[in-house]
């Protein structure tokens, strides 16, 4: 890149970090750091929950994958994405917010027990810091494959960018997150449009796109098993690496996982009870899906257009940083790299004041230290957000030996994170015994290990891949988690339809609750007016879905 691409991403991004530094000043209470005192308005929630969404790897892997195994990714961003963010944030999250809890670990100790709680944040900390690992690679990619820079360079510059959205994220907890994610996310938009543009002139449009892909064929390299480069462009065409599994399972499968994201992940549930009222938590979901949607869709279709520029090109997570390389130019360049910095670094603080959170209340305040001073357990965040970034690295020779960076988180979470998402459907839609949770998720991780196992480590000759596939475990997942948990409440009754959330928490973590205030409903005089309903916007974003999937099916 040329000093003036330099210019352009070191003078964006360090204007971010440093307005970020400056607005975390005078943050004191840990009201403050967890949720932004609660009074966080819609619009600037959704804009950080985009930025939170679309995060550096989605660039990266989610171009090349769709190079390789077509648009059934396409089902996590639009079903999965909208049937997940109308889950939290109209179900789940507002009998957590109205309960006057801090995280979403700390619901279950009321409705399952303290074991469940426990479980939750550590399952949420693996999980979260394994896309970390993601993130940081696909950083790794773009600075090689597009800025040129030698490796030991690039890795100096991410761990740079680590520890700067560590200390003001230390400092200045959730409100001084969502502010620089709101600015970091119109980066982001302008340089995904910027290198679609770019290449879709370079391709000649949609047509020639589709025309490179049939001339293609079978010839080119690195698709999977039984695809031909024509075939890129559905939605059903991909039937997994061994092309025996349905498509319906598989948009199934990425439902699942966008649902488990928007409801089991911190970083997004955090972010909703931090708004002013539940009005503006909904509304805040709602803009959040659909500003991810476009750039995300833009991703997809990246990778169509780079199959077929280059059929013969091999390495599909290095595709993304191959196209902004060939067909961007000074400035432009300068600009995208700029928006996958930003990208990266958006989600880098998302995480670290989340699982911070989940760290200090849910394992240090209620078992380690459960009544010290209110600064205290500030303190304990902000040195926990350096640690919990820190730990994205360890990911990272797991990540580079799976065959895309999708493959590896794809066959990771099924494990404990589906089961955890059944838990928080069924404590707030069903009348599930409180014991039934432990049961379920043990039955649940139980399969998610054997699962793993078999298609990771020791191949089982004894196991179906209809019972064990990357695909079909997460439906199993599901299945055999309510099964535990119903058997669990056939035997104990099931819990009173009365019955109130029990407290368990002692010393700072009530008196930190109570110190949040009355919930809000909404923030207007009088009752909501008909035409900003949440429900509106949910439907058509809904109906923008649907018809998008089922044009490319």
């Amino acid at each position: 890149m040329s000093a003036i691409d330099w210019l352009i991403v070191l003078g964006l991004n360090s204007a971010i970090i440093g307005y970020g530094l400056h607005r975390a000043r005078g943050t004191t209470t840990s009201r403050e750091w967890f949720l932004g005192s609660r009074s966080l308005p819609w619009w600037i929630v959704g804009l950080s929950m985009f930025a939170t969404n679309v995060d550096s790897s989605d660039f990266v892997s989610i171009t090349g994958t769709t190079t390789s195994e077509g648009l059934h990714i396409m089902s996590v961003h639009t079903i999965g994405s909208i049937a997940g963010g109308l889950l939290a944030a109209f179900l789940v999250v507002p009998v957590i917010y109205r309960a006057g809890l801090y995280t979403n670990a700390e619901y279950l100790e009321r409705r399952f027990g303290p074991s469940t709680r426990v479980l939750s944040a550590l399952i949420q900390i693996q999980y979260r810091t394994s896309v970390l690992g993601m993130m940081i690679w696909s950083l790794y990619l773009m600075l090689v494959g597009v800025a040129d820079l030698a490796p030991w360079l690039a890795w100096s510059l991410i761990v740079a960018l680590v520890a700067l959205s560590a200390m003001y994220t230390a400092l200045g907890g959730l409100r001084t997150v969502v502010i620089t994610d709101a600015l970091q996310g119109i980066i982001i938009v302008v340089g995904g449009l910027v290198v679609l543009s770019a290449v879709w002139r370079a391709t000649g449009g949609w047509g020639a796109m589709l025309a490179g892909l049939e001339a293609a064929g079978e010839s080119a390299r690195g698709l999977a098993p039984g695809l031909s480069a024509s075939d890129l462009p559905r939605v059903s065409s991909f039937r997994g690496r061994g092309g025996g599994t349905s498509p319906i399972v598989i948009m199934l499968a990425w439902t699942i996982i966008a649902s488990s994201y928007w409801t089991v992940n911190h970083t997004q549930t955090m972010r909703l009870m931090g708004t002013r009222s539940i009005w503006d938590m909904k509304m805040a979901a709602v803009l959040g899906v659909a500003l991810s949607l476009p750039v995300l869709l833009a991703n997809e279709m990246l990778g169509l257009f780079g199959r077929a520029q280059f059929p013969a090109f091999a390495g599909t997570d290095a595709m993304y940083p191959h196209l902004v390389s060939t067909y961007l130019g000074i400035g432009l360049k300068g600009l995208v790299v700029a928006g996958i910095l930003s990208a990266g670094v958006s989600t880098f603080d998302s995480m670290g004041s989340a699982l911070s959170a989940l760290f200090t209340r849910d394992i240090y305040a209620r078992f380690v230290a459960p009544d010290r001073e209110d600064r205290h357990y500030v303190s304990a965040s902000r040195w926990a957000t350096i640690a919990i970034l820190l730990l994205g690295f360890a990911y990272l020779p797991f990540i580079t030996s799976a065959p895309t960076m999708l493959t590896a988180f794809r066959s990771v979470i099924s494990v404990f994170v589906t089961p955890l998402f059944v838990l928080y459907l069924a404590g707030t839609l069903t009348r599930a015994h409180a014991r039934s949770g432990l049961t379920g998720l043990i039955s649940g991780g139980a399969y998610g290990v054997l699962a793993f196992a078999n298609r990771e480590l020791v191949d089982f000759a004894w196991l179906p891949e209809w019972f064990t596939g990357q695909w079909e475990a997460f439906l199993w997942s599901i299945l055999l988690t309510a099964a535990g948990m119903w058997i669990a409440t056939l035997r104990h009754g099931r819990a009173a339809a009365t019955e109130e959330l029990t407290e368990t928490e002692t010393g700072w973590l009530i008196r930190s609750s109570e110190a949040l205030g009355d919930v809000r409903e909404h923030p207007f005089d009088g009752a909501v007016p008909k035409a900003l309903h949440p429900w509106w916007y949910a439907g058509a974003v809904v109906a923008v879905c649907v018809a998008i999937t089922v044009w490319f099916w």
